[in-house]
């Protein structure tokens, strides 16, 4: 089977990763002297790195994350921020989503607490979790939408796809109407789920 035979049919599997990984074996002199298994092994972990970045990416697009770029290991650790940086550290291993807990991040406007909820929720992205961050106030607004216009119940269902929730700005202004029934109904449906979400909240 010939160069171009090959490179067809990883086009027709759709292997873009091993593809690429393929043709960097076939231009370096360097890995004929590598054994069958090495090479196949570099081809396979390609193809998978390439797929957990598209999940990844495709993750990112979905989330609705207003700052991707935050990261926990850009967090100003100054000692007038009060930020208890063995805590964050301990929070970066995301053990609160697997032992199904809630997180909730309160402090003066202005303090970082969206920049931290959205670097967590960046490093939950990579390590393969779905994730959405909304504002409290516009959940609020389409929860009411779509009860008028009886989308409700797939309301529910678009929330409870996420293993990760993030409200944001919660708190900063009154709840009126049913505001907090509906609320609690988002939770309490995520509840029979995953029984956990995160909020980021404003005093």
């Amino acid at each position: 089977m010939t160069h171009s035979q090959l490179t067809q049919i990883i086009d027709q599997l759709g292997y873009k990763g091993l593809k690429e990984a393929y043709q960097r074996q076939s231009e370096d002199i360097n890995y004929s002297t590598m054994s069958f298994e090495e090479r196949l092994y570099q081809l396979l972990d390609a193809q998978e790195i390439f797929l957990k970045n598209k999940r990844i990416a495709m993750n990112h697009r979905l989330s609705k994350i207003k700052d991707k770029q935050a990261a926990l290991d850009a967090i100003d650790y100054r000692v007038d921020r009060r930020i208890d940086k063995a805590q964050i550290q301990s929070l970066s291993q995301l053990n609160f989503i697997h032992s199904n807990q809630n997180i909730i991040i309160t402090g003066c406007t202005g303090t970082g607490k969206s920049y931290l909820a959205q670097a967590l929720a960046n490093r939950a992205i990579y390590d393969g979790f779905r994730v959405y961050y909304v504002r409290t106030p516009s959940l609020l607004e389409e929860i009411k939408i779509s009860r008028s216009d009886g989308t409700y119940t797939n309301l529910l269902k678009k929330y409870s796809r996420f293993q990760l929730l993030i409200l944001d700005d919660f708190g900063i202004a009154p709840m009126v109407d049913n505001d907090a029934t509906n609320l609690f109904e988002i939770i309490e449906d995520r509840t029979k789920l995953y029984n956990y979400y995160f909020t980021a909240s404003s005093l």
